[in-house]
């Protein structure tokens, strides 16, 4: 796994905003436990391209787990906000299912 992100990250060195590869390397580090990394990335993401819909449900999902259900609410109806703006309902419908399962 640790091979996987040192390709990402040497990818990352000429593509730092990179918003899939960010993505991908804040889902390796998830699978090793590192959710601070994860976090970092999945908002330096956010930062860069809030249209990136992808990073919503990931980073609701880890803001769930780590007890920040508030920031996950919110963060699941921005990205079905922009989910629905870039008419990608299968994303739409995901975060719609995450948002109400916590909501509700």
């Amino acid at each position: 796994m640790t091979d996987r992100i040192e390709k990402l990250k040497a990818f990352l060195q000429t593509s730092p905003e990179d918003c899939f590869l960010n993505h991908a390397l804040a889902l390796e580090y998830i699978k090793l436990g590192d959710d601070n990394q994860a976090l970092a990335l999945f908002r330096k993401n956010l930062q860069h391209d809030e249209n990136y819909v992808a990073t919503y449900y990931h980073l609701g999902k880890l803001l769930e787990r780590v007890g920040e259900s508030e920031e996950a609410i919110t963060i699941y109806a921005k990205g079905m906000e922009k989910a629905k703006a870039a008419k990608d309902m299968h994303s739409y419908n995901e975060l719609q299912s995450a948002y109400e399962d916590l909501a509700y």
